[in-house]
Formats: C-alpha cells, structure tokens, sequence
C-alpha cells in the first residue's frame, strides 16, 4: 500500500500563484509514475501533470502547460505543482495520484493510489 497526503490548496486570487505538495509513503518502491489530477465541481476528474519518478519525464495537460510544473524532491518521496497565473477555471480539488506503469498516465483508470485531495479554489 502506499498512501499519498496532499497539502497547499487554498483560496487564491486570479493571476497569483500556489504550490501544492504531495508526500508519498508506505510501499513506494514499485512507485514509477507521480501525477495530479483535478476535478472542478460537476465535472469529471481530469489530468493536470505527471512525473516519471526515475527519469524526470514530464507530461501535462494543454490547459495548463507553461502555467503549472511538476517536480519531486531528491529522495523522491514528494512531489510538487507550482501553479502560476492561475485561472477561475483552474479552480477544483486537486488529487495526487501513483502508479507502476509509464504509459497511458494521463488516465486516472492507469493511477494505481489516490490522495484524500485538497481544495484549490481561485477567486477574487
């Protein structure tokens, strides 16, 4: 098992910046695949980013590529999303996600554990 605690959402006004945090423990060592997801309210669970562990690939979605970069630390047991010039549309709960495969990672169906989530809500 391994679980994911996220942390960082809050309110942010339109144009400013968050930084969310997401510590992975338990049995992470079969852990190739880090990745956010996000969903707004009424809508599906969509992918925001997501990081090859060993590698450092970095894939992410259209609507937030050169606003939002993943990264993990040196140990690898936490990852990251620097949001900048964040959007109303951006607003929604935010969900780390892993997983042992490293293809097909923009699904949510190839995530193998999830966060609890944590709430980013952009608004002035």
């Amino acid at each position: 098992q391994v679980q994911l605690v996220e942390s960082g959402g809050g309110l942010v006004q339109p144009g400013g910046s968050a930084r969310l945090s997401c510590a992975a423990s338990g049995r992470t060592s079969g852990t190739v695949t880090m990745a956010w997801f996000r969903q707004a309210p009424g809508k599906e669970r969509e992918f925001v980013a997501a990081i090859i562990r060993n590698l450092g690939w970095t894939y992410y979605a259209d609507s937030v590529k050169g606003r939002f970069t993943i990264s993990r630390n040196s140990a690898q047991s936490t990852m990251y999303l620097q949001m900048n010039s964040l959007k109303p549309e951006d607003t929604g709960v935010y969900y780390c996600a892993s997983s042992g495969a490293t293809s097909g990672v923009r699904s949510a169906d190839a995530m193998d554990y999830w966060g609890k989530g944590t709430l980013v809500t952009v608004s002035s």
